[in-house]
């Protein structure tokens, strides 16, 4: 039982967000880097230090809410939405012409950070819209079997909700 209501859960989304506090911490380590970088995109010139400072509470906090459980659908929300800004506006793998040289080639590199991008933010969504994990010894049993990603989920309250009343509690 410990199993499947805690550790799993806590692994499955620690391992999702486990790069997003060092993120943060390798932008306030390596401040003037991180500046030049977030001033290379298209945005205005000087929008550089609050973006950066917004990034840094977004990858500290969200991911801690996430693991926690603490209003974890809006921070998985909010850090999949920063995924994919950050994944426009940092890694726009169509603006460089050597996709299709060989050797080293500045759009393959953006094409697969975007690409990544995308991929967290794929399960950043389950943990905002699916609802339960499958229990450990369900899988244990049939280790083959599939889940039937396009049914719909089944009417479960989210937790901390108030029976009967519609808003959070």
């Amino acid at each position: 039982m410990w199993l499947d209501q805690y550790f799993i859960p806590v692994l499955v989304r620690a391992c999702l967000v486990v790069l997003f506090p060092f993120s943060a911490l390798d932008k306030i380590v390596f401040w003037p880097e991180a500046i030049a970088q977030a001033d290379s995109s298209s945005l205005p010139a000087g929008s550089g230090p609050p973006l950066l400072i917004g990034a840094i509470i977004v990858e500290a906090v969200a991911p801690f809410c996430i693991v926690a459980g603490w209003h974890d659908r809006i921070a998985a929300l909010v850090l999949a939405l920063f995924c994919v800004v950050t994944a426009l506006l940092y890694h726009p793998f169509w603006r460089f012409g050597d996709f299709w040289h060989h050797g080293g080639s500045r759009a393959r590199a953006h094409f697969w950070d975007f690409l990544k991008n995308f991929g967290l933010v794929g399960g950043l969504l389950l943990i905002v819209f699916a609802t339960r994990l499958a229990p450990a010894d369900v899988i244990m049993r049939d280790p083959w079997s599939s889940t039937a990603a396009y049914a719909p989920a089944a009417d479960v309250e989210p937790v901390g909700r108030v029976p009967g009343r519609g808003g959070a509690p």
